[in-house]
């Protein structure tokens, strides 16, 4: 005899099953796989890991959830919306993320990047909880202004990133000249480790005068530098002007 079919509920079929805790990932019974660290700076470590693919709401769709456990660091929970990658590639990319993210406090505290202050002297003040402007029912001159003034934005970024990269440049090939041109103290300065960004943004400081005294007439950017900086703003900078 065949099986009755069952009665189907009213309204759409659920799209999420049963809540699973991700605390019981971690506590379920079973296996753990093992492998060498692939985090930079592990040298024979060993680590644990599982994974399971699991219904994530707000991401709307399948999400790959890796459970960590190192010997000594305790255990991480990571996650990532590409199904394509393996754990141990989930788990190398969590690791260079450090990397990355020094990298967005060096250039917010150190070189400015984000510290624009753009004003569009035509923009439409907007109340709280006003909501967006529709750019698309404006004449044609305010969403020109407006485009420029996101472009000077991306310029900010832009010329931040490339100062920070040059900043590293010099740390690594500048390192023994950035040091006697620092001028202050710092209580530790360990050997073979190069100079921070802020380290060589305060040697470039103190040879700024230096250099547009002595290269003004000769050197383009000392000569662009000087024909246009405000010695009234810039007292320290008189006797290079």
């Amino acid at each position: 005899m065949p099986e009755p079919c069952q009665r189907r509920k009213r309204g759409r079929p659920p799209k999420y099953g049963e809540r699973v805790p991700l605390a019981s990932i971690r506590h379920k019974p079973g296996p753990f796989h093992k492998a060498p660290s692939p985090v930079y700076g592990d040298h024979a470590v060993v680590i644990k890991y599982r994974v399971r693919d699991l219904l994530w709401k707000p991401a709307g769709g399948l999400v790959r959830f890796v459970i960590v456990e190192y010997p000594k660091r305790g255990h991480c929970l990571l996650m990532s919306t590409d199904l394509s990658l393996s754990a141990l590639e989930i788990i190398e990319l969590y690791g260079l993320r450090f990397k990355i993210e020094h990298s967005f406090k060096q250039a917010k505290g150190v070189i400015g990047t984000y510290s624009y202050h753009l004003w569009m002297q035509d923009m439409q003040p907007l109340r709280r909880h006003q909501g967006d402007q529709y750019l698309h029912k404006k004449p044609k001159v305010y969403r020109d202004h407006v485009h420029r003034k996101i472009k000077a934005y991306h310029v900010q970024v832009q010329a931040g990133i490339v100062a920070q990269g040059l900043m590293q440049y010099l740390s690594v090939t500048e390192e023994q000249r950035v040091w006697q041109g620092f001028g202050s103290w710092l209580r530790t300065i360990r050997a073979h480790v190069a100079p921070s960004e802020r380290v060589v943004g305060m040697a470039l400081r103190n040879a700024l005068p230096e250099f547009l005294l002595g290269s003004g007439e000769k050197h383009a950017l000392a000569k662009f530098i000087t024909e246009r900086q405000d010695t009234d703003l810039m007292p320290e900078f008189r006797l290079a002007a």
